[in-house]
């Protein structure tokens, strides 16, 4: 029973903004939230956006495999707890899951039954380049780094089971909402 639902993109592509519109369009649906040693930003919370913890806390949590999947990059940890997947496939709630493809890919492989995966491309590189500068965050080494991904993080766009364009957020949201409402079927929803 599929109720791991993985939504994955470039970064700047807009799987933040788009997790939060299905929340908004559909509460009944559990968000996982990961862990990260980054900085926070303005309009995060702790313990809504992240779990924002410091490096010592981060690498103490991988030595006790606390992760189902973590990954370094941008000079910051990030990581899936495995109590969130486990509870969820325990309980069979739908759980949405934004993460990176690295961890994306990863969760697919340890629960192939349980997931489905989506793809959120940006319309044009140009588009991604203007949409990181947008975000007020990033330094340009930031961006550059970022945009370096890219190449890789789309190499891997036919490891998914969808692929959606996000060039208008509420048209790519609402063929997000279908995907899941047709592949998570028979799952409990969160009351």
């Amino acid at each position: 029973m599929k109720n791991l639902i993985i939504i994955t993109a470039p970064s700047g592509s807009g799987k933040t903004t788009i997790c939060k519109e299905i929340q908004k369009k559909e509460n009944n649906i559990k968000f996982s939230i990961s862990h990260t040693s980054r900085k926070i930003r303005p309009n995060e919370k702790n313990g809504v956006d992240y779990y924002f913890v410091t490096d010592e806390e981060f690498l103490d949590s991988i030595k006790k495999e606390d992760f189902v999947e973590w990954s370094f990059h941008f000079d910051c940890y990030y990581g899936t707890s495995k109590s969130q997947i486990q509870n969820s496939i325990d309980k069979k709630i739908p759980l949405l899951l934004e993460v990176d493809v690295k961890g994306a890919l990863n969760i697919k492989k340890l629960f192939p039954k349980q997931t489905v995966s989506i793809f959120v491309e940006p319309p044009s590189l140009n588009e991604l380049k203007i949409r990181l500068q947008k975000r007020g965050s990033d330094s340009n080494e930031r961006i550059a780094k970022r945009l370096q991904r890219i190449e890789f993080e789309l190499s891997h766009k036919s490891n998914f089971d969808f692929s959606i364009v996000n060039d208008k957020l509420e048209v790519a949201t609402n063929k997000i909402l279908e995907i899941i409402k047709n592949e998570t079927k028979g799952v409990s929803y969160v009351t």
